[in-house]
């Protein structure tokens, strides 16, 4: 897997990450969500270095122009409901990409601290030969990424494949480096040492859904 930390340089994205973590503006939800959404631009930003590109000529009112454009098929799938922020990111950029949906959330069966990954909801186009973005804000145990993507086999195989993400834990992504093919690549905001015996990144920011759009009854 190709691992791109945006934090390794310094940049705006610092600030916007602090933010995202700070107690006393977490509050905020609307600055909370657009934090994650303007991170969501800076990665896009530079995941679309990493495309293939045609020559094309556009034509301007005093001539033609060559210019170099994209030339992949993007999906864009966000895992509900914290991607959302991050995918709105991701569509301010790659505007003319195809969307796709799903869910994925901790179920606790036994009402503990162990957990299993349920994905229930999906909504997709064809994938086949596309390049596909899965975006989801918080990078933990990394089994929310592989459950979707397994989910998403039946939507056909991407021809490649970008995970989107704003903080993980190492553990997490070397769970995911072991479970998706060797030419994914990663996009991070910033990367955290830790689980904790939850599965919460420390020190991380909390739970990123619940900072966007409110609490939610567990079932």
């Amino acid at each position: 897997m190709h691992i791109h930390h945006l934090l390794e340089n310094n940049s705006v994205a610092n600030k916007f990450v602090a933010q995202l973590r700070d107690t006393d503006i977490q509050g905020d939800r609307m600055r909370f969500r657009r934090n994650i959404e303007r991170l969501g631009e800076i990665l896009g930003y530079e995941l679309s270095k990493n495309f293939k590109y045609e020559d094309k000529a556009v034509t301007t009112p005093l001539g033609t122009a060559s210019v170099d454009l994209p030339a992949e098929e993007i999906v864009l799938c966000s895992i509900l409901r914290a991607g959302l922020p991050l995918h709105n990111g991701l569509l301010n950029y790659f505007d003319d990409a195809e969307n796709s949906f799903i869910s994925a959330y901790r179920h606790h069966p036994d009402n503990d601290e162990k957990f299993e990954i349920l994905v229930e909801y999906l909504a997709s186009p064809s994938l086949m030969n596309k390049t596909l973005i899965l975006a989801d804000p918080m990078l933990a145990t990394g089994r929310s990424f592989v459950n979707v993507m397994k989910a998403l086999e039946s939507m056909g195989t991407p021809a490649n494949i970008h995970l989107v993400s704003v903080i993980g834990a190492r553990e997490g992504i070397e769970y995911i480096a072991s479970e998706f093919p060797e030419n994914t690549h990663l996009w991070i905001a910033t990367i955290d040492e830790e689980l904790n015996d939850r599965g919460y990144i420390v020190p991380g920011l909390g739970d990123a859904g619940d900072l966007c759009f409110g609490t939610k009854m567990q079932h």
